[in-house]
């Protein structure tokens, strides 16, 4: 049980995340990704005389246990298997973050950032709407997310994909080093 609490090393992940593609790719599924749920659920709930959710939903339900192991996992592992370790953050992601500011960082995201507190100032409504908003405006119209495009996509040699990926990092880049700062400055 121990070695399970354990935190494991950072390539375990992209192992696993590495074995799905072959797994679905023998069972037959070229698309694999998260926001496709987000439509499925919309055909299914909105029976609407919409041509984009008019397809045949119920060939993708084993996209929905997918999402209900992502969401059962959490679960079991936030109540039996957590670390009584405190998080640990790395002292200079502690340095930077305090340069601009945010020094509530108690948990997986800082407090002075993501809160309800937080999300009634225009740095907040910044990357928690406006953000949200574009996270959700740029998945719709790239046809995919991150783990579509990047693990199944590339996999399967499908250009839009290697643009839509090449497309994410470049955003990221820029998010992270020219656009953030001055966010967090607000």
């Amino acid at each position: 049980m121990q070695f399970i609490i354990q935190p494991w090393p950072w390539w375990a992940a992209g192992i696993l995340i590495g074995l799905i593609v072959p797994a679905l790719l023998i069972l037959g599924n070229k698309s694999f990704g998260i926001s496709s749920n987000l439509r499925h659920i919309c055909a299914i709930c909105l029976p609407a005389n919409i041509s984009f959710f008019k397809y045949d939903w119920k060939k993708e339900i084993w996209n929905f246990f997918f999402v209900g192991g992502i969401l059962a996992g959490a679960v079991i592992a936030s109540i039996w298997l957590k670390n009584p370790e405190p998080l640990q953050v790395h002292p200079a992601l502690v340095n930077d973050l305090a340069a601009n500011g945010i020094t509530h960082i108690d948990g997986l995201v800082p407090s002075d950032l993501f809160s309800w507190s937080s999300l009634m100032t225009l740095r907040g409504f910044i990357l928690m709407v406006v953000g949200g908003f574009l996270i959700g405006f740029g998945t719709r119209y790239a046809g995919g997310c991150t783990s579509g495009h990047a693990i199944m996509g590339l996999s399967n040699l499908q250009w839009p994909s290697l643009v839509a990926t090449i497309s994410f990092m470049v955003g990221g880049f820029i998010m992270t080093n020219l656009l953030l700062p001055f966010i967090l400055a607000l």
